[in-house]
């Protein structure tokens, strides 16, 4: 064994590459940083990439070909849910819409090519893992942090789309990561912020959250993220990232599950704020988990040190028994295999890939998926009022939505306002200048403020056209109605096309 110095403590050098095996880091910045590039060569196992990573196609393959180039089993991993939650289309809307406008369509083959879509622009990028897709049954309307990006609220519906998905997806070589098991659908608690707690029987687990999950085993899902939400009917003490009862009973011995196990990000409040990062790393490996999602807030070199240390040290203290160190190093290893043998068999179908990417399943997808009552055909010029809500952390801020922009191209007469919190109906009236107003919204059943306000500019003007882009859960109101179910600028566009005729 060679002993190594780690901010002044003495390691042993072959826990150390265990440990970092296990760990998927960020990085700040659009090339690698050099400790990512040393790490990487020592044997860190993975990394996962966000928003600030991503500048456009070219740029982004030629990152994750030096990150390669350190380690060529490197798992690269990224968050493309497509909908409201992308990372590669993020200064330009995602082009296919999110899961919620999938269920709706309820066309399993639909989902599949979608999938596929979304896996060949990865591919061809040189990620090898997509933390997507969401296989949670968003049955609390009030849910602030899954909603459209749930295939819906009835589980056999979301369990065949989240196996579609998965088989779309992994058809072009890059691993699906079905998430957040158990089931983050029924909270009302953003786990970025807090605790969720899911108060139900297990026999309402098997019959709502599971099958999902189980149905994305059947077809061959390669990986599972945990959520960071207790269970009481599982386990009352420890949130399901560091629950043996979730991880090693439940998703290994009774679902059958042998792939890789991730965890959501360690550093989210859930669990941060109740064990600190390196305490809740260590919990999550000691209770099943064999990857470490650390960076959306927390990154650099200093943390993924400080995890990789104290990984290292609880074995040494006996706190993480180190046969379960090696088992799931050993499964990170199994994985990247894998993931390059997928690599090197999907390189020959490249060209063919590129030349069909032009196909626009993602705008026939959000067609699709409109949902219209009442008449939303606009006769004359129309006057778009898009009121912006609070989105949870999963959503880059500066992602596009609304139907504004789209709208403003079909018909060059179209005005726009945005509007926040605070906003009055006189305000919003006083902008239409005699045209039809059309109110475009998010979720505004969540947002007491926003119902308020549409049904006092309706009151006003009972020839508004509203076009709702999140869950709609309340009764049409308005001469006519559009649900997008979802906020992707191809919902957007779709919504446009209608309106405009």
């Amino acid at each position: 064994m060679t002993p190594t110095m780690s901010t002044g403590v003495l390691r042993d050098h072959r826990l150390l590459r265990l440990a970092d095996a296990l760990l998927q880091p960020a990085f700040e910045g659009t090339t690698p940083p050099d400790w990512i590039r040393r790490r990487l060569s020592e044997g860190l196992g993975g990394v996962v990439l966000f928003a600030r990573n991503i500048v456009d196609a070219e740029q982004l393959t030629r990152l994750t070909a030096a990150l390669t180039a350190e380690n060529p089993n490197v798992v690269i991993a990224v968050d493309e849910e497509s909908g409201d939650v992308t990372r590669l289309d993020v200064d330009g809307g995602s082009r296919r819409p999110g899961n919620f406008a999938l269920g709706t369509v309820d066309d399993p083959a639909l989902t599949e090519a979608v999938a596929a879509d979304i896996g060949r622009q990865l591919a061809d990028a040189g990620i090898t893992m997509n933390y997507a897709p969401a296989a949670d049954v968003n049955n609390n309307p009030a849910n602030p942090v899954i909603g459209v990006r749930s295939f819906g609220a009835d589980p056999w519906l979301v369990a065949r789309h989240t196996a579609a998905w998965v088989r779309g997806l992994q058809s072009t070589g890059v691993a699906a990561c079905a998430k957040h098991f158990p089931g983050h659908g029924d909270t009302g608690v953003d786990s970025h912020h807090g605790l969720p707690v899911v108060e139900v029987e297990l026999s309402r687990l098997e019959r709502v959250e599971l099958p999902p999950f189980a149905a994305a085993i059947d077809a061959g899902v390669r990986a599972i993220m945990t959520a960071h939400l207790l269970v009481p009917a599982l386990d009352n003490d420890s949130p399901a990232t560091m629950s043996t009862v979730v991880l090693a009973n439940l998703l290994r011995e009774r679902l059958g599950f042998t792939g890789l196990i991730v965890t959501d990000a360690i550093e989210m409040a859930s669990v941060a704020k109740r064990y600190g990062l390196a305490g809740a790393a260590v919990r999550a490996v000691a209770a099943g988990a064999d990857a470490i999602c650390v960076g959306g807030e927390n990154y650099g070199e200093n943390v993924a040190v400080m995890l990789r240390d104290a990984i290292v040290d609880a074995v040494t203290s006996g706190e993480l028994p180190e046969e379960r160190l090696v088992e799931a190093a050993a499964k990170v290893a199994a994985f990247a295999a894998d993931s390059f043998a997928a690599k090197v068999a999907r390189s020959t179908a490249a060209m063919a890939w590129r030349g069909r990417s032009g196909e626009p399943v993602g705008l026939t997808a959000a067609r699709r998926a409109l949902r219209v009552s009442g008449n939303a055909r606009l006769s004359g010029p129309a006057h778009v009022a898009e009121f912006s809500v609070s989105t949870n952390m999963a959503i880059e801020p500066r992602t596009p939505w609304g139907i504004g922009a789209p709208l403003t191209q079909l018909r060059p007469e179209t005005t726009v306002t945005r509007f926040t919190e605070g906003v009055t109906a006189d305000d919003v009236l006083g902008r239409l200048n005699g045209k039809t107003p059309v109110l475009v919204c998010r979720d505004p059943h969540r947002y007491p403020w926003l119902q308020v306000l549409l049904h006092k500019i309706v009151e006003a003007r009972p020839d508004s056209i509203i076009v709702e882009m999140g869950v709609p859960a309340s009764e049409p109101i308005g001469a006519g109605h559009i649900a997008t179910h979802g906020a992707a600028t191809v919902c957007g566009l779709a919504a446009a096309e209608y309106l405009a005729g």
